[in-house]
């Protein structure tokens, strides 16, 4: 039986059970929620990083916004409080969209 020891979908385990496998799993701690979320948001990224076709990309990118939604949740906040940070901040520093790559600066 294969081991896989990480986090996934809240409907994963009725998956499983509709093809009759056995399976386990258990309840994380806040604490290993915590560290398995920015785990399972390291391995989408690299999905990402991997895709090879645009609808690839947007559904790795999906599973990175259902992860932030997660994280956003863990720490306090709502994702609309996570949009206005992310405004605020595009606002006084701009966003990524001009494509602007960075090559030195001059010491002082």
């Amino acid at each position: 039986m294969p081991i896989y020891n990480k986090l996934v979908r809240d409907n994963i385990p009725q998956v499983i059970e509709k093809t009759n496998k056995q399976f386990s799993t258990r309840i994380l701690s806040k604490e290993e929620y915590m560290i398995e979320v920015k785990k399972k948001m390291n391995e989408e990224l690299e999905e990402y990083q991997q895709a090879a076709t645009n609808e690839e990309a947007v559904e790795e990118l999906a599973d990175m916004l259902e992860l932030i939604h997660a994280a956003v949740k863990i720490h306090g906040a709502t994702i609309e409080q996570l949009e206005e940070v992310r405004r605020a901040k595009a606002e006084k520093r701009g966003g990524f969209e001009k494509r602007i790559f960075l090559i030195e600066v001059e010491d002082d």
